[in-house]
């Protein structure tokens, strides 16, 4: 069987905040063979991270831990589809999977440990979309880094989220309401602000673009200093953030985008306040907690099942509009999970 791929490339390194001129979409013949092993999926909704950015640059600490991207190369990516062929007794046509796949109409690939794939339940009562984001690697990714990086121990702990609008900080701040904490969120727009304070239940929230001092905002919502922060920014934020924190405080490292541009200056923490107020500072992968998978989709299926947790999802349509999308995440022109769908 031969099915003509068409799949979005970077068209050089990307070392700056990336716009549509970065990428083109190509095109090549991919050939299943009954005897080949592999499996040919056909990719219906992708995910659009911010991370991917870094895997586009010439040179990352990213890379330590994720491939980087060569020019013209095909991109992978977290994504949803449907087997149409199949080579192994493992999948069958017509099964819906999640795992990584690409940037591009279709995927082949060949099961084996290494690769993150799985069998979606379609008929689990969840649109496909939300296994791209509540209960995807976005979810995976707030879930963990609250309930096992931070581990909140008691009721009542202060917690801040920076872009809390986004695919992570939203469900972050809401998984954290759930565990009865004061959540505290800031984000980049008047409306995005009413969104997290409205819609999903943060105590407070403050538009950080309206505000001269970001340490003296973060000392007026947490006068008795933050217990736990999820940090999503890095620079200027994570300073203040970091300035702010009580005594044994922790931090959870899921992202830097103020730092992926190369734009805004990085974060130089001020090491003696770490030191003496005992703050725990972990940077960490949704990956790092794939055992706790299953249970994570039991427990967050059911709160989203129950109404306890809102999704919020931002879809664009189509394969070209991949990289306007990607582009669109460094103008903070996103709200919650960026997905784009295909088909």
């Amino acid at each position: 069987m031969e099915v003509v791929n068409r799949y979005v490339a970077t068209r050089h390194h990307v070392e700056g905040a990336p716009t549509e001129a970065d990428f083109e979409v190509r095109e090549e013949t991919l050939r299943w063979a009954p005897d080949s092993g592999e499996v040919l999926v056909r990719n219906l909704y992708v995910s659009i991270d911010p991370y991917q950015l870094n895997r586009m640059k010439r040179s990352s600490a990213s890379h330590l831990a994720v491939d980087g991207v060569l020019p013209g190369q095909r991109i992978t990516s977290y994504a949803a589809g449907e087997v149409v062929a199949s080579a192994c007794a493992e999948y069958a046509a017509g099964d819906v999977v999640a795992g990584v796949l690409g940037w591009e109409e279709y995927t082949l690939f060949k099961p084996s440990p290494g690769v993150l794939m799985s069998k979606v339940d379609a008929g689990g009562g969840f649109p496909l979309s939300h296994h791209m984001s509540v209960l995807g690697t976005s979810g995976m990714t707030a879930y963990a880094g609250l309930f096992e990086v931070c581990k909140p121990v008691k009721k009542g702990e202060k917690v801040f989220v920076s872009a809390a609008s986004g695919s992570v900080g939203n469900l972050v701040g809401q998984f954290a309401k759930l565990a009865g904490c004061y959540v505290v969120g800031c984000a980049g727009t008047t409306a995005k602000v009413d969104l997290l304070t409205d819609k999903l239940g943060f105590d407070a929230a403050f538009n950080y673009k309206e505000e001269p001092d970001l340490k003296s905002a973060l000392a007026r919502h947490f006068p008795d200093g933050i217990d736990i922060c999820f940090e999503n920014v890095g620079g200027e934020m994570l300073e203040a953030a970091l300035a702010n924190m009580s005594v044994h405080g922790r931090v959870a490292l899921s992202g830097a985008i103020a730092e992926y541009t190369g734009e805004g200056r990085r974060a130089v923490p001020d090491l003696l306040e770490m030191i003496y107020k005992r703050i725990t500072v972990r940077g960490f992968f949704a990956w790092d907690f794939l055992p706790r998978f299953a249970e994570f989709g039991v427990v967050v299926g059911g709160w989203v099942r129950d109404g306890k947790v809102k999704v919020v999802e931002d879809v664009s349509h189509g394969l070209d509009s991949v990289p306007a999308a990607f582009a669109a995440l460094f103008r903070g022109q996103n709200v919650g999970k960026k997905l784009v769908k295909l088909a």
